[in-house]
């Protein structure tokens, strides 16, 4: 017997492993996205998503003959397609043995606000109202419209102030296209002076120490939550090696928050040119703008304005790229933002390295938020010290609230840095709502903690609020009543952390679960909820997994009467 015969004969496929595609799969998906033969570039990596939105918009669902053509069509493995489109909740991925969702989908938002407005009986009875086979209604979380609560999305129409007639209108009308925006377009903002700055720093007019100046003696600070001053971030990105990029983080997804919606809807090129004279201080080779997908009227906005601008040769075509978000909280973060614009899920990254070192396609990226670079070229015309006196009681500069909850007059209100709750209320909320006395507030957000009415008197601003547990974050100032069940709105929030938390790390997504299960039990134990958040806060990759725990160490501090009112009881 020969050593050849011992030898296992090896067997070769014909073929890759796998599922056949069929050829027409690939072909359709070719006309939907374009040729990837003639253009490479739809190959990229961070089109992914983009792609999936096509598909998701063009079929309501991605099914798995769909997502192999796209593996194929993009040269990725079948897992990696896979894992990104189940990674976020906007689309919806059926398998061979499963039906097509209904034609039309009715989103109701369950975001604090929402569910003070009766969000859940409105969401029954719709659920109650409709034929399941034509009409699915599913919760989601906040839509950035919480002044205009209760809100239901009905395909890409947002139906505000919503009721079950209003929304059984809009069933039965088809309308399911974004709302009409009334913007101020490039002439007009040209006419008052729009550019000018972009203008100027383009043509050396403006050099890069005196607006650093500028921007330091202001007290500009990111915008977003971090509230990391701007100039130090420019200088963080200057000072790596190029190639850099600059990315917008518009995905507000913070529950309460609603501000960057309102600057862009009102004033998309003066946001613009912000957004362009940061990614000149950088030298960025593109500019990136990662919307968030509940804003689709948006989308359609900003689109056309940077139509404008390449028209009027005020920027190279494709050098401001446009990425929708895909309903994502934690995209939020920034580095989740870079994972999702190249195409992949959005889950945080260990730092260090940070994104200014290493952030968009590996490349030193400066993030900013929308309201930080908003503000940019306003500081510049008027001038530093007109900004940094705005403020309030010792502080500086201005800020958008986005205010909401039990007040007669929610919005988003432009008031001084530093205004305390008791008075952002009175002088610019109307006064709390009729019948409702104050009881507490979130003055940022689901994530920012919560207060009780007795100090609502403390500045709302970065850096005054940590003594209390809280932070001012975005500034989503959500007001709470006399009336509001207070076990109902902690049970919101960490329903809210569970359900976005990425699942990456053991504590946040582990953590969030474990403590709504401790809030939805009759008695409430203090060293549980304790120890628990303490290892959230120690343990968690990002701020999700480290701030989820807030609200809940909030009340256990200052709100255990009105607990007891309430029977929770509250041990320990």
């Amino acid at each position: 017997m020969t050593v050849d015969s011992l030898t296992p004969k090896r067997r070769f496929r014909g073929r890759p492993r796998g599922r056949d595609l069929p050829p027409v799969a690939l072909a359709s998906l070719r006309q939907l996205l374009g040729d990837e033969r003639v253009d490479p570039s739809l190959r990229h990596r961070d089109r992914l998503i983009e792609h999936l939105h096509v598909i998701q918009d063009a079929h309501g669902h991605l099914s798995l003959v769909n997502l192999r053509a796209l593996a194929a069509y993009m040269n990725l493995p079948m897992a990696a397609v896979y894992e990104t489109a189940t990674f976020y909740a906007h689309f919806d991925v059926i398998h061979d043995d499963q039906a097509p969702p209904p034609d039309v989908t009715v989103r109701v938002c369950d975001s604090l606000s929402c569910q003070l407005a009766g969000a859940a009986t409105l969401k029954a009875e719709l659920e109650a109202g409709v034929d399941p086979e034509a009409v699915r209604v599913v919760r989601a979380p906040c839509m950035g419209r919480c002044d205009t609560a209760p809100v239901v999305e009905v395909g890409h129409h947002h139906v505000l102030f919503a009721t079950r007639e209003g929304v059984e209108a809009v069933v039965d009308t088809g309308h399911f296209h974004p709302e009409a925006i009334l913007w101020q377009r490039l002439d007009d903002y040209r006419e008052q002076g729009g550019y000018r700055l972009l203008g100027d720093c383009r043509e050396s007019r403006v050099t890069l120490e005196p607006l650093i100046d500028e921007l330091e003696r202001s007290g500009l600070r990111g915008l977003g939550g971090a509230g990391f001053p701007t100039y130090r971030k420019w200088q963080a990105v200057r000072a790596e090696p190029g190639p850099r990029y600059c990315a917008i983080n518009a995905d507000e997804g913070e529950p309460g928050t609603f501000k960057d919606r309102y600057y862009l809807e009102r004033s998309p090129h003066r946001f613009l040119e912000g957004a362009l004279v940061s990614a000149w201080v950088v030298e960025a080779e593109a500019l990136y703008i990662y919307l968030r997908d509940e804003y689709p009227g948006l989308h359609r906005v900003l689109h056309a304005a940077i139509g404008e601008l390449e028209a009027a040769g005020l920027v190279a075509p494709g050098y401001i790229v446009m990425r929708r978000g895909a309903g994502a909280y934690i995209c939020g973060e920034e580095s989740a933002m870079i994972e999702s614009l190249e195409g992949k899920p959005g889950k945080p990254r260990h730092r260090p390295p940070f994104v200014a070192q290493k952030g968009l396609f590996d490349r030193p990226t400066l993030v900013n938020n929308v309201e930080t670079v908003y503000w940019i070229p306003l500081i510049w015309s008027k001038g530093a010290d007109w900004f940094a006196d705005q403020g309030r009681h010792g502080r500086q500069g201005l800020r958008g609230f986005s205010l909401s909850g039990r007040v007669r007059r929610p919005g988003v209100h432009l008031a001084p840095a530093g205004i305390t709750l008791n008075e952002l209320v009175e002088e610019y909320g109307g006064g709390m709502a009729d019948g409702h006395r104050l009881a507490g507030y979130l003055p940022g957000g689901a994530s920012g903690g919560i207060l009780p009415a007795s100090k609502a008197d403390i500045p709302l601003d970065f850096d005054t609020l940590q003594a209390e547990g809280c932070f001012i974050g975005s500034a989503a100032v959500i007001v709470l009543s006399d009336q509001d069940d207070l076990r109902a709105v902690a049970t919101n929030l960490l329903a809210f952390f569970a359900d976005e938390s990425c699942g990456q790390c053991t504590p946040c997504r582990v953590g969030t679960e474990k403590m709504l299960t401790l809030l939805e039990r009759d008695e409430w134990r203090v060293d549980e909820l304790e120890r628990l958040s303490q290892v959230m806060m120690d343990a968690s990759i990002c701020g999700l997994g480290q701030a989820a725990p807030n609200p809940v160490l909030g009340l256990l501090k200052d709100f255990r009467g009105e607990l007891a009112s309430q029977n929770v009881i509250v041990k320990g």
